[in-house]
């Protein structure tokens, strides 16, 4: 399988690469990342025949599919991480809440966050090429707080790989930011950043772009590399779940083979709402794609209106962080796959010169086709919380989107799929006040007042935190953040 580069070529890079070139080295010319030329596709006897097997089947299946060039005993090697889930013969556990409303569960991994699933089999992928290649390699991270730990869990200790990790300093909870500062393996490095998620993530962009900053990496015999959904290494393993789920549907004898159905998304970076177009692109039987946000509701005013603009924004601190981002770095692929690269560089350039594009009458209604849209208030978001609680579901902040685009958007003739990214473990304090009224907790005390609530254990992983030394205690300005990352690799 073959990639092409977003705003086009510049003439200095080969016009199509392989997979193994682009997780390697993510950015494309004119500051664009790597499409998929042509997208495989599956049929619904593809879909039938996968109704028996297992994860990591339909993994291999899929991944098959692409025919991307990685030897198969390192994709088997990446794949059998998802033995290590809370469930090795369901990682991805599909769960009734409502009549026609089923939440798919995607954190029952290492770090408990959705971020696992892609990550943990990139990290064995990204290490195996390296050493195959006898690179040393650095990957950037920018996190708005599930990226970074899952980031970090898959790269610890692995051979040829040094990870720089860059977080908002008060931007992520404690539990995410605990995960992360506590992770002390000496190819680790975690720096908190003085600024929001949108700071760090074009930090990121920048260095991965500076022809000055991987030069003095190429001095040091570094090559450069990034684990954000910018890498399409990360992208290739979030279009599986969303697969899974409708399987998980057939089986439960929800739907009937053929039948149609909603995905529902809470969107930040719009990486997991890219896996949904992609698997609706291949031969996916789904309607239409939900994009749920928070009050930063840039993706909304986007899909309804073909305005993308954030000259006129701050970003806003929410009670679901993770989706506290006004730069979504995977609508460029979507442009990309609908208008070309000329238009995507176009707009792409309008964005970055003046804080806003408008896409015409046309595209828009193209856009409108595949997506509908709406976002939630932190005061919505505690109700549905709440909700869904006496229902006996605990909730996240984060998947409580859903629950307010799936009311508000009337979709509930056909099945819905919502996507649960986080555990309730991750963001305890905004719960605890959801369902007790307890307000101003520390993340420890609500951990343990939920746990008590609810009658459920807090897992040994997340309460092992608040135990373990502090490896990266670093917060810097973002002036000073490509000096740091130098000291680090020297």
């Amino acid at each position: 399988m073959l990639f092409k580069e977003s705003r086009g070529n510049d003439g200095l890079r080969a016009e199509s690469v392989e997979f193994s070139e682009v997780i390697l080295s993510p950015i494309a010319s004119f500051g664009g990342i790597y499409c998929p030329d042509n997208l495989p596709e599956f049929d619904q006897a593809f879909l039938e025949s996968q109704v028996p097997e297992s994860y990591k089947s339909l993994a291999l299946a899929m991944i098959t599919l692409f025919d991307i060039n990685i030897d198969s005993n390192i994709l088997q090697q990446a794949l059998d991480l998802y033995d290590q889930f809370d469930d090795a013969n369901n990682p991805v556990p599909l769960i009734k809440l409502r009549d026609k409303l089923y939440v798919s569960e995607l954190y029952h991994g290492p770090t408990r966050a959705f971020k696992d699933i892609a990550l943990q089999p990139f990290g064995v992928i990204l290490s195996a090429l390296a050493q195959q290649r006898d690179q040393q390699c650095l990957v950037l991270v920018a996190t708005s707080g599930d990226t970074g730990p899952a980031a970090l869990e898959t790269f610890k200790n692995r051979d040829n790989i040094r990870v720089v990790c860059l977080y908002p300093e008060g931007g992520t909870s404690d539990v995410q930011r605990l995960q992360m500062v506590t992770e002390c393996a000496p190819n680790l490095k975690v720096i908190g950043i003085e600024g929001n998620f949108d700071d760090t993530q074009a930090a990121l962009k920048s260095m991965l772009a500076s022809a000055s900053f991987n030069q003095r990496l190429q001095d040091r015999g570094i090559s450069l590399s990034a684990a954000n959904s910018v890498n399409f290494g990360r992208i290739l393993f979030q279009i599986i779940y969303h697969v899974h789920s409708y399987l998980e549907l057939l089986r439960q004898q929800v739907i009937a083979p053929g039948d149609k159905v909603i995905l529902n998304v809470p969107s930040g970076n719009f990486g997991n709402a890219l896996g949904a177009y992609y698997a609706r692109k291949m031969g996916l039987p789904v309607e239409r794609i939900v994009i749920s946000s928070n009050a930063n509701n840039v993706l909304t005013e986007w899909i309804n209106t073909g305005r993308y603009g954030i000259v006129d924004r701050c970003l806003i601190s929410t009670t679901s962080p993770a989706m506290d981002i006004l730069k979504s770095s995977n609508v460029e692929r979507i442009l990309f796959d609908l208008f070309g690269h000329q238009r995507t560089r176009d707009l792409m350039q309008q964005l970055d010169e003046n804080g806003c594009y408008q896409l015409d009458t046309k595209e828009t209604t193209q856009l409108q086709e595949i997506f509908v849209a709406d976002f939630c208030s932190d005061e919505e978001g505690m109700a549905y919380i709440r909700q869904a609680f006496d229902d006996g579901y605990l909730l996240d902040p984060h998947t409580a989107t859903c629950l307010k685009s799936w009311d508000s958007l009337s979709l509930n003739s056909l099945a819905t799929i919502v996507y649960s990214t986080a555990e309730w473990t991750k963001f305890s304090p905004v719960i605890d006040q959801a369902i007790t009224g307890k307000v101003d907790s520390t993340d420890q005390q609500a951990l343990e007042s939920i746990a008590r609530t609810a009658n459920i254990k807090i897992p040994r992983v997340i309460t092992a935190l608040f135990d373990k030394p502090i490896c990266h205690p670093s917060v810097i300005a973002k002036s000073e953040i490509e000096e740091e990352v130098i000291r680090f690799v020297s």
